[in-house]
């Protein structure tokens, strides 16, 4: 099984027959993903590509198709309403691919989603693809993946991209590989991808992704310390920034000593999580954590 996505998943595209969620639509389906329908207010009864559904709203694509997963390609203005009708219609998993959704309103919008028992992954995430399932949602390129075991979360886009390649490139396949997004407000944080992984039966080791500012790396070493019984190895990036300057996402700022570098590595470090000081390294410390397994 995969954390969050399976075979079971039936794809709705928030933003269909925009330039973005086309791209993506086709190349999802051609993945392998089931894309039961689209959405595009005034385009409703449209086909995409010939055969997939097109409706004015996510409530129509549910009743119609029993989509039970949403992608939101929609323009930040627009973004947290989105969410927001994806969650009202009764989706069981969000992922918001929009970047520079402003944080007053995804302080609105999470409330709703967290009260309609929704899981909201990102805003300002590359999604979720599942090897093992040969689903994916959102943008992570699927030439990279391969199935195997390994679990990847990361608050890191491209950076991402990099590790899975470098997994998969030396025999390391992957379960789940989640882009929780590296926004101040997100749906799903460290802790909820750890504890999906440790549940999963066919994750036997986990590699996250961190980066500085905030505080969710330690809270996720914590829980690591006192929940996981699956081997983690983790890599923070940004250890070179210089101190109140925002490094890419806007969570990515360094207030302080508690979202530096280093204070997150010596957190994983007493939690007996090895860090890699380059992704390169990843690897290495995965075999000497986690025997066994190469593909």
């Amino acid at each position: 099984m995969s954390a969050f996505i399976d075979k079971n998943t039936r794809l709705v595209v928030q933003g269909i027959t925009g330039r973005d969620g086309s791209f993506h639509a086709k190349q999802m389906m051609e993945y392998g993903t089931d894309l039961v329908a689209g959405v595009t207010p005034g385009k409703g009864g449209q086909k995409f590509e010939g055969k997939v559904p097109v409706f004015d709203s996510v409530h129509e694509a549910v009743i119609e198709t029993a989509a039970n997963t949403s992608v939101i390609y929609v323009r930040a203005a627009f973004a947290a309403d989105a969410i927001c009708e994806a969650a009202d219609a009764g989706v069981d998993v969000i992922v918001c691919i929009t970047e520079g959704v402003p944080v007053i309103d995804m302080a609105k919008a999470l409330p709703f989603v967290r009260e309609k028992g929704c899981r909201l992954i990102g805003p300002n995430c590359p999604g979720i693809i599942a090897p093992r399932d040969t689903v994916k949602v959102g943008i992570l390129p699927a030439t990279i993946v391969g199935p195997g075991a390994v679990g990847v979360v990361s608050r890191s886009g491209t950076l991402t991209y990099e590790v899975v390649f470098q997994l998969t490139s030396n025999g390391y396949g992957q379960s789940t590989c989640i882009g929780i997004g590296g926004d101040p407000l997100i749906g799903t944080n460290f802790i909820d991808t750890l504890e999906a992984f440790e549940s999963d039966e066919d994750t036997k080791a986990v590699v996250l992704i961190g980066e500085i500012g905030g505080t969710d790396e330690q809270e996720a070493a914590d829980y690591i310390k006192a929940k996981m019984s699956k081997p983690v190895v983790a890599f923070i990036a940004g250890q070179t920034a210089p101190e109140g300057k925002r490094m890419g996402h806007a969570g990515a700022i360094v207030s302080g000593a508690a979202g530096t570098a280093q204070e997150k590595i010596e957190a994983f470090e007493k939690a007996k999580v090895p860090v890699a000081r380059i992704p390169s390294e990843i690897t290495k410390l995965l075999g000497e954590a986690a025997p066994g397994l190469k593909v």
